[in-house]
């Protein structure tokens, strides 16, 4: 059996999606006809901070690992909002990241990088910036990077569902979108699996 762990926030656990899947359960019931050795776990913190995020994870992983003879671990960082909304500096960002892609390493954990989707308008500029820093710093790290917010910000389903939700959530069919991007990016190599036929 593997381990997968999701790391992130409230749309990691799917806030606000009518079906109670987010991103996340639309993903796994994909992934696990193709991949049964999957094991998934979501760690997620509404509202939390890159710096949060960072000094937590890899407690909460290893506790579910501890008595686990897993061919490998692999972890998802889908980092949200928190930054932009609380006022965390990209420089700090930027660090934070840099402290958690390390400590996966170090772990020997599989890593992949999930930027922010767009949220409310008046925080997309910051968004956006955010999104940047994140991928340059996977870049850095040669960890793979899966854009929520450009394809996102330019999606008519994405605007008219944010438009309908509450809290900045999407609704169902704003996860589905976010899923869509999950799958159809590095999911499947990070994973070491072939994608189901279409």
């Amino acid at each position: 059996m593997r381990n997968v762990f999701l790391v992130g926030d409230e749309l990691v656990a799917g806030h606000g999606d009518p079906k109670a899947l987010g991103w996340a359960g639309r993903v796994a019931a994909r992934t696990l006809p193709v991949a049964p050795d999957l094991r998934f776990h979501v760690l997620a913190v509404p509202g939390e901070t890159t710096g949060e995020m960072t000094s937590r994870w890899d407690e909460e992983a290893l506790r579910r690992t501890r008595h686990d003879e897993a061919e490998a671990n692999h972890v998802l960082f889908a980092v949200g909002r928190g930054d932009v909304t609380r006022g965390v500096s990209p420089t700090m960002t930027r660090l934070n990241i840099a402290n958690a892609l390390d400590r996966a390493h170090a772990l020997g954990f599989r890593t992949l990088m999930a930027g922010p989707p767009p949220g409310r308008e008046e925080d997309n500029p910051r968004i956006a910036e955010l999104a940047a820093v994140l991928e340059d710093a996977a870049s850095r790290r040669e960890v793979g990077y899966i854009d929520m917010y450009g394809p996102l910000a330019r999606h008519d389903q994405w605007t008219a569902d944010m438009a309908t939700g509450r809290d900045a959530l999407p609704l169902q069919a704003g996860y589905g979108l976010m899923a869509w991007l999950v799958l159809h990016s590095r999911w499947h190599s990070w994973l070491g699996i072939e994608p189901p036929a279409a």
